[in-house]
């Protein structure tokens, strides 16, 4: 009995790990969110059960707790079972808390990571998220955070890092987040960009300034940088020629 939390990547479905497409040609159940995409889930056996537990802001088909529990109930009935999540399994994507469930459980698992978000979608928008003599840090920080959760991100210490900044899940908060790292100290005119179904046919980036980037209709799920960086355009790839 064998939990596979297992990658996704960004979106595009060439992006999956070797590994990642060995288990899903064996799964007997698939365990998917609301980014999977359906080319990845046609590389499981026309026989394998597939249960979407995707979340959408605001709403979800089944609970945290849920997710755990069917974890380990299909891992003790001896499945093989795929969990297919969006980007890398422990990069904001609560695989640390599904693989503690499964650990307490004593059920055995095995985590394969995947191409986060983070640093997948701005290299499809041409964006490097580090660049020598000019980004030498990378953050990677949510923009969402749980009701219940006592901790909270804060946005004034990370503008004084310096580097790049990455936003993920960040779509509906953005004007206040630019706003709390201008009172930090970045400058509005900071280049910003908002990636929006990166690495998917439908990607669109939009451009901005920290400053003016809460003004625009950021869509999610989009994929936010700050920084120099962000203002580079080293386009190599054709959202409307993708397949």
């Amino acid at each position: 009995m064998t939990v596979y939390l297992v990658g996704a990547g960004p979106g595009d479905p060439k992006l999956l790990t070797l590994r990642g497409a060995e288990l899903l040609a064996v799964a007997d159940v698939v365990v998917y969110d609301r980014l999977s995409v359906a080319a990845l889930l046609d590389l499981a056996p026309t026989t394998a059960e597939r249960i979407s537990v995707g979340k959408a802001p605001g709403q979800a088909t089944m609970g945290q707790d849920e997710i755990n529990a069917l974890l380990v109930e299909r891992g003790r009935a001896g499945d093989t079972v795929v969990r297919l999540k969006g980007g890398d399994p422990m990069v904001f994507a609560r695989g640390g808390e599904e693989a503690a469930a499964l650990a307490t459980a004593g059920v055995a698992f095995e985590v394969v990571p995947g191409i986060t978000s983070a640093i997948g979608v701005p290299t499809y928008a041409g964006i490097p998220v580090t660049l020598r003599n000019q980004a030498l840090s990378l953050t990677i920080v949510t923009g969402h955070q749980d009701p219940n959760d006592t901790t909270e991100v804060n946005w004034e210490a990370i503008a004084q890092v310096g580097g790049t900044i990455v936003v993920l899940m960040g779509a509906a908060r953005i004007a206040g987040i630019a706003a709390r790292l201008v009172a930090g100290g970045l400058s509005p005119h900071t280049p910003a960009a908002a990636v929006h179904w990166g690495t998917r046919p439908e990607q669109t980036v939009l451009r901005s300034t920290l400053g003016a980037i809460g003004g625009h209709d950021v869509a999610a799920p989009s994929t936010i940088v700050i920084g120099a960086v962000a203002a580079h355009d080293l386009s190599w790839f054709t959202p409307d020629l993708a397949q």
